[in-house]
């Protein structure tokens, strides 16, 4: 099966060693005046930092030294050390590929960079075996206690870093690698060195699964009980804002100073954004000549939607633009069975006719509304093997099937792959009840209070412009702000977030620290 598709357009080293001195004196490399900054009402000397994937450095789909050594944590800590931050310990991976094994067995796949080996830039997985063992446990504390996977829950739940229940998906392996037992919870072992400083940024992965999986988890709002969720389910509000205090009540009980994050819009980053709803090219010599085919093909059923009082329904397409894609919407009501039963009626065979019924019941075009996930592009226009096998099993001959099972154009792509507007809303329902919870507890506990919400918006929206004059923006691959599995941010992007932090520690703290410098980091890893 030829692929309908045009191509998709893709178009220093920071270790935290510390002073205990506070302030501290630096010297620039072009001045030999001093410079003395002051760490204001705040004590950091010794930081940790709790939270997920982003707190952890997690970039490219994978967590790997370099990541780790540019997070956004260690970048804050750097900042710290000119005022008296003592070490920053972070549970490093064993190398920079960021794959790892479980007894041997790989479970987590190396970090993607932009390859150029075929021609064009495609997101590739680095070469290599990635020498992390899970089993492998590293001893000792660690001030970065980012664990990507995690959801808010998970923060608090003992065994969570438990080696033995990493296999059936009962612990983290990331978070396994480091817990001080069996039995232990994160928050516990952040708590247990006793900061006096603390970052706290989680609850992005408590709507973000469900999201990126197309809506095929479930709202579990008014479930009170998160032992009973699915990995991909939107966390009850309420659960999310007792859990939130919980955590917060844990990190001041000794007194403690801190910043918290609100969670970002996520249908604003680039693994919803990048691939358009309507990306069906007509010069593409694969799909232009078979457009009246189509439509002839789509014109019978097109007439019964109209005759059902669905002419939204209607699929057709353009010889003159680009097309949108054929999708199933869960939301529609399902007219498998009307529209088995009209094209009886209007002299097609029943085999047939219960084929279309099968295929359209929740069909129709895809519009603007509709937010397509990063990886449907290695599908759309590719053969459905498992729609052929089953429309073959229907009785239709092969040549017939495959006409009928190309994903997103003759075969309406799953729901898997569209984020709908019906199942946006429970995840921007969830993400405004997430975010004034956690600006209320700033409040309440007296804590800076970091907006990257509105900031990655306008990183979406508009860009910001950076000290060379050049624009950071969302776009993938080439804008710079996030990295390669379009949902993290590149070392560049985080650089920007460490900025935003910086600036809301200064003003609530009266410090003065200096912050970074994003060309410093890189926007892009490319081999």
């Amino acid at each position: 099966m030829k692929k309908f598709l045009s191509t998709l357009a893709i178009c220093a080293l920071l270790f935290v060693s510390c002073s205990d001195d506070d302030p501290t004196v630096e010297t620039t490399p072009t001045d030999s005046t001093p410079i003395t900054y002051t760490s204001g009402s705040a004590d950091f000397s010794n930081y940790v930092a709790v939270g997920n994937s982003l707190t952890a450095g997690y970039s490219d789909a994978a967590l790997f030294v370099d990541g780790q050594t540019n997070s956004l944590p260690a970048m804050l800590a750097s900042n710290f050390a000119l005022v008296g931050g003592g070490d920053f310990n972070i549970p490093f991976m064993s190398d920079n590929l960021g794959g790892a094994s479980l007894g041997g067995a790989p479970i987590l796949g190396n970090r993607l960079v932009l390859s150029f080996a075929s021609g064009s830039p495609t997101p590739t997985p680095v070469e290599g075996s990635g020498s992390t063992e899970i089993t492998n446990t590293l001893s000792g504390t660690f001030n970065n206690m980012g664990v990507p996977g995690a959801k808010s829950y998970h923060l608090g739940a003992p065994g969570y870093g438990n080696v033995a229940g990493v296999a059936d998906g009962l612990a983290n392996p990331y978070f396994a690698r480091f817990a001080s037992s069996a039995t232990a919870t994160v928050i516990g072992d952040a708590v247990a060195q006793n900061p006096t400083f603390f970052s706290l940024w989680i609850g992005n992965n408590d709507i973000l699964s469900y999201a990126t999986g197309g809506g095929v988890g479930v709202d579990q709002k008014d479930n009170l009980d998160p032992s009973t969720y699915g990995s991909s389910d939107i966390t009850d509000p309420n659960v999310f804002a007792s859990v939130y205090d919980g955590l917060l009540q844990a990190l001041t009980a000794n007194g403690a100073d801190g910043v918290v994050a609100n969670i970002p819009d996520i249908t604003t980053i680039p693994y919803f954004t990048t691939v358009p709803h309507n990306p069906l090219d007509p010069t593409n010599p694969d799909f232009g000549p078979q457009i009246p085919t189509l439509n002839a093909t789509f014109a019978q059923l097109n007439g019964v939607f109209e005759y059902l009082g669905v002419p939204e329904r209607a699929i057709e397409f353009s010889t003159t633009s680009a097309s949108s894609l054929v999708i199933k919407d869960d939301s529609l009501m399902d007219l498998s069975a009307q529209i088995t039963q009209v094209l009886v009626g209007g002299g097609l065979d029943a085999g047939t006719a219960g084929i279309y019924g099968y295929l359209y019941g929740q069909a129709r075009m895809a519009n603007e509304d509709d937010l397509i996930v990063f990886p449907s592009q290695a599908v759309i226009a590719q053969l459905n093997e498992e729609a052929f096998a089953t429309l073959q099993n229907l009785g239709l001959p092969a040549a017939n099937a495959g006409q009928l099972a190309v994903n997103g154009i003759t075969y309406p792509l799953e729901d898997k792959w569209v984020l709908t507007p019906a199942e946006q809303e429970p995840v921007a329902t969830a993400h405004a009840a997430y975010n004034q919870t956690i600006e209320n507890l700033a409040n309440q506990y007296d804590l800076a209070f970091v907006d990257v919400a509105s900031f990655l918006t306008t990183v979406a929206n508009e860009g910001i412009q950076l000290p060379d004059g050049s624009t950071l923006t969302a776009t993938y691959a080439t804008g710079g702000g996030f990295s390669l599995d379009g949902v993290h941010p590149s070392p560049r992007g985080y650089s920007l977030l460490a900025l935003l932090f910086i600036d809301a520690i200064n003003t609530k703290y009266g410090s003065d620290l200096p912050g970074v410098n994003p060309l410093d980091y890189k926007g892009l890893y490319i081999n």
